[in-house]
């Protein structure tokens, strides 16, 4: 066995320091913090080894972004860019076993907000990249390396803003990877034994959240009231909480439904009423995959009134629609039906869906990458249910792919940890993680 790069020698301690950071993002410009001191700590480790870096405030003061290029062989081929966000949603530390921003290594984990959203692929390109350039090592064509904010809340202060205002500082590249994906999934085979497959993100759903409003009359609580806008905009959100869309499965879908049926010679039936039952054998990662059978309209916010005996002129909902590639105008359709006339709805923001097709050199290194490591590795196509910065780069014509190597436990519940409460990951996925990317970055 050859011994650890400087890359894995680091990577504990460089994802444990990143998590100290807290750079809580609450969604309001003036409650979020953190972000430009340690993406100004990202740039030093950068700086540190000889790397160039640019950093910029994106559309708002203290929203850090750091940008480094490595130079490749052949500077005539795309760039491939690296891309992770350094801000993570609010924790509260009264519900952690340990503090969530003290980035503590213990029983064999990492802990803390962002340890796997996503604080380790971070820690991750800055080891690598570290690397890489201490060893003078060349990829074969140029890397970009990219941290940047506000991706919790919609990026309007991180890719969104760098994609509008600043396309040169993506001049080139033609390819991306970032979150979400490589992580390892152990199924049982139909021969009684285990398959590690790692989903490769290939598709997001379009992120879609909604403003419901209704108009009525005003009046005295003690009176009827045949016009009530409270009594309309909850009808209509009821009836679309507790309505199911339509299955239908996109390509990423159904290539990962058949990979997992030859594996494990489970049945996915379509046209069955219990597909959701075939899935859910899958274990925690069901909640995910789930999702991505049909489109969600799940009401998350309500507002209405400012006194108990008065009934309020207007009320609002706000609803979280997450739409499959290619369902948006059938998905309104059916939303109008459901809400009726008397509700008003309108988008609050729309974050378009995304799919590519698994194929191509890129999938190819990244098979590679992962049978280097994990000679059992099975790479396949899947669909986030969430949404990521790819929806942003994607308009620029960039392929992307959500590859954020992990090996974990057969018995982690790695999707309830992204947002939960006692995130962590373990010390070895991210040593793994690492020699995956130092391989794929080399034959890339």
């Amino acid at each position: 066995m050859s011994p650890p790069s400087q890359a894995e020698a680091e990577v504990v301690d460089i994802v444990s320091t990143l998590i100290r950071f807290d750079t809580t993002n609450t969604g309001e410009p003036e409650t979020t913090k953190g972000e430009a001191e340690c993406a100004r700590w990202v740039a030093a480790q950068l700086e540190e080894v000889g790397y160039q870096t640019e950093y910029l405030e994106a559309g708002a003061p203290g929203r850090g972004n750091v940008f480094a290029r490595l130079e490749g062989a052949d500077r005539t081929r795309g760039a491939l860019m690296l891309h992770g966000h350094l801000d993570v949603v609010p924790a509260e530390p009264s519900d952690w076993r340990v503090h969530p921003f003290s980035g503590a290594v213990e029983n064999g984990y990492v802990w803390g907000r962002g340890a796997v959203d996503m604080k380790d692929m971070c820690g991750m390109m800055i080891a690598v990249a570290r690397h890489f350039k201490r060893a003078g090592i060349v990829p074969p064509r140029d890397i970009v390396f990219a941290f940047v904010s506000d991706e919790e809340a919609g990026g309007t202060y991180g890719c969104k803003w760098l994609v509008d205002h600043r396309p040169d500082l993506f001049a080139g590249v033609t390819e991306a990877i970032g979150e979400v994906g490589g992580f390892s999934l152990t199924i049982p085979r139909r021969d009684g034994g285990e398959r590690t497959l790692y989903l490769i993100e290939t598709a997001e759903k379009a992120m879609m959240w909604m403003r419901l409003t209704a108009r009525g009359r005003a009046g005295h609580g003690s009176m009827t009231n045949d016009d009530n806008a409270v009594t309309a905009v909850a009808e209509a959100v009821a009836k679309l909480g507790r309505h199911r869309f339509p299955i239908v499965l996109s390509d990423s879908v159904e290539q990962f439904l058949a990979a997992v049926a030859e594996e494990t010679g489970y049945t996915f039936d379509t046209n069955s009423p219990d597909i959701e039952g075939a899935i859910a054998k899958l274990g925690p990662i069901a909640k995910i995959v789930g999702a991505t059978l049909r489109d969600t309209a799940n009401p998350t916010m309500l507002k209405a009134g400012y006194k108990a005996n008065v009934i309020p002129g207007t009320a609002e909902a706000v609803v979280d629609c997450r739409v499959l590639p290619g369902r948006q105008a059938a998905f309104e359709r059916e939303v109008d039906e459901l809400i009726g006339p008397d509700v008003t709805r309108e988008w609050i923001t729309n974050l378009p869906s995304y799919e590519t097709t698994f194929d191509g050199e890129l999938l190819e290194a990244m098979n590679a990458a992962l049978l280097s490591v994990d000679p059992d590795a099975r790479p396949v196509p899947y669909m986030l249910s969430g949404g990521t910065d790819a929806k942003h780069f994607a308009q620029l014509g960039i392929r992307c792919f959500g590859f954020a190597p992990l090996k974990l436990p057969p018995d982690l519940d790695f999707a309830s940890l992204f947002h939960g409460v006692d995130e962590r990951v373990p010390v070895d996925a991210l040593k793994f993680g690492t020699q995956v990317l130092e391989h794929f970055l080399l034959h890339c």
